[in-house]
């Protein structure tokens, strides 16, 4: 469901308040996770009553939908700021692209999401809510900025090479590493940079491990 038309009476006061609503549960999906964030936390979070918080969203179902539409917006935003950036000189786009895609996966809306993919492993009503969003980013997002961000082809090849650098990406972002962790990922991003490159067949880099 889009924010901009939720059937709640449509004032410029509503509109703030649903907006505060769900920025508030977008940051407590991120921070608490998904279930922990109960539309009562939600609402004091928002600084509303509970009366408050039902005239927007009268069930849990419905403050779902929205704060998945409301997250989905600003991942979309977020991935088309950093699309738009180009590559420095001298740096190569798809580094670039994995530099660019893994700092996104460490901000608050895709962060939620993130939980939300978890949680919906579970919870059948999430897993269907949030399957659109899921199919929207994919092919919209991912799929056609990131081949402008990497600057890179239509082929399969070169869909599996942006397969394989956002699927390495998002399981090393959601991954736990018990020592040495900052080493062990600078190690992960270098091979997933080289990988892609290979793929691509860009420059002279013919081994995933750097002698």
């Amino acid at each position: 469901m889009d924010i901009r038309t939720y059937p709640a009476k449509e004032t410029p006061k509503s509109r703030r308040t649903r907006a505060r609503i769900l920025d508030a549960a977008m940051r407590l999906f991120a921070e608490v996770g998904y279930h922990a964030a109960t539309n009562a936390l939600i609402a004091e979070a928002a600084n509303l009553t509970r009366g408050a918080m039902l005239y927007h969203f009268p069930s849990r179902e419905e403050l779902v939908e929205a704060a998945i539409a409301h997250i989905e917006v600003e991942r979309a935003r977020l991935f088309e700021e950093a699309a738009s950036r180009p590559a420095a000189p001298g740096i190569d786009a798809a580094e670039q692209a994995i530099d660019a895609y893994w700092a996104l996966l460490h901000t608050v809306p895709f962060v939620a999401f993130a939980e939300l993919e978890a949680a919906a492993r579970t919870d059948p009503m999430l897993r269907e809510r949030l399957a659109g969003a899921q199919s929207a980013f994919d092919h919209n997002q991912v799929g056609d900025r990131f081949l402008a961000l990497a600057q890179a082809g239509e082929d399969p090849r070169f869909q599996t090479s942006r397969d394989l650098g956002r699927f390495m990406l998002e399981g090393l972002a959601r991954g736990s590493m018990t020592f040495d962790e900052e080493a062990r990922r600078a190690r992960l991003l270098q091979v997933v940079k080289r990988a892609v490159r290979v793929l691509n067949r860009k420059g002279d880099i013919h081994d995933l491990w750097p002698e």
